[in-house]
Parts: C-alpha cells; sequence; structure tokens
C-alpha cells in the first residue's frame, strides 16, 4: 500500500524566519508587560496604604483640636461659675490647650506628608497603567502577525510596546 503525504498548509518556523523574530518579540514584550503589571499594582497597594495613614493621622489631628477646643470652654465655664477658682483654672487649661495645639500642628505635617506620598503614588501608579496599556497593545498587534502575515503588525507593535515602556521608565523621573 502507497503511502500518502498530505500537506496541510500549515507554516513551520523553519519556513518563516520572520515568524521567528516576531515570536520573540511577543515574548519580549509579555515579560515586560508582566513586569509593568506588577509595579503598577505596587503602587496602587503603596497608594491605598499612604492614603489610610493620612487619614488615620486627619482623624487624630482633628481629635487633637477638639480636645484644644474643650479646654478653651472649660476654662471660660470655670471663670463664668466660680471667678475665685478662674486664675488656677485658665493655668491647667491654658497647659492642656497649648500641647494639644503644639501636637495637633506636628499631626498636621505628619498627615500632609502622608497626602503628599498618596499623590505621588498615584502619579506612578498611573504612568504604570499607562504603560501596561500600550505593551499589552503592542502585545496584540504584534501576535496578530500570526493571522495576517503582515509586516504592519509587528512593526505596530514594537513601537506600542515602546511608548509602554518609556512611560514605565518615565516613573523613575517622578
Amino acid at each position: 500500500m502507497a503511502e500518502i503525504e498530505v500537506h496541510t498548509g500549515h507554516h513551520h518556523a523553519e519556513d518563516d524566519p520572520v515568524g521567528k523574530r516576531v515570536g520573540f518579540q511577543v515574548g519580549l514584550i509579555g515579560i515586560l508587560l508582566a513586569v509593568v503589571t506588577i509595579m503598577a499594582h505596587r503602587q496602587h497597594t503603596d497608594a491605598v496604604i499612604h492614603r489610610t495613614e493620612a487619614n488615620d493621622q486627619w482623624a487624630y489631628y482633628q481629635a487633637k483640636k477638639v480636645r484644644e477646643h474643650v479646654s478653651e470652654v472649660g476654662g471660660e465655664i470655670v471663670a463664668l461659675v466660680d471667678p475665685a477658682k478662674a486664675e488656677a483654672a485658665e493655668q491647667l487649661f491654658g497647659k492642656q490647650r497649648a500641647k494639644y495645639k503644639s501636637d495637633a500642628e506636628e499631626i498636621k505635617q505628619l498627615a500632609e506628608s502622608k497626602d503628599h506620598a498618596t499623590e505621588r503614588a498615584e502619579a506612578l501608579a498611573l504612568r504604570f497603567d499607562l504603560g501596561e496599556g500600550f505593551l499589552e497593545l503592542g502585545l496584540v498587534m504584534s501576535s496578530l502577525y500570526f493571522l495576517g502575515r503582515r509586516q504592519m503588525f509587528p512593526i505596530a507593535g514594537g513601537l506600542s510596546a515602546g511608548i509602554g515602556v518609556l512611560l514605565a521608565l518615565s516613573t523613575l523621573l517622578l
């Protein structure tokens, strides 16, 4: 019985040197995409952590300001109820007010620094997100070569991936 050879029309890697290069390009873009995605997630997490810390500090600041106000009101009440004890009460409440005011200023500075850290982390996350989007586009565009066998796909994919990498690297400037 004679053997029959069937040609399926599939191209082998040896037959398509451009396909090898495009396959390598797709793999490289995939690796870069994974790295940029991880960095984006880390920056989003940092932003949430900094925001939470800032909110905690602002709540603590508010508590100190309330105590400062209560000390002020306490001194006024004592002065109205018993003028003879007003001077002693004013000294006690005055020390408390000064301490709460001093504490509140330190806490405010810390809260503002946490707000600044949040804004920075959000700016970094945005750049990583944009870089991630362009890398994803580059991956898809490059992969389209295998469907259409057109040179424009890996070129467009490479350009898009390049923009994505530049956006991710731009975080080093912030």
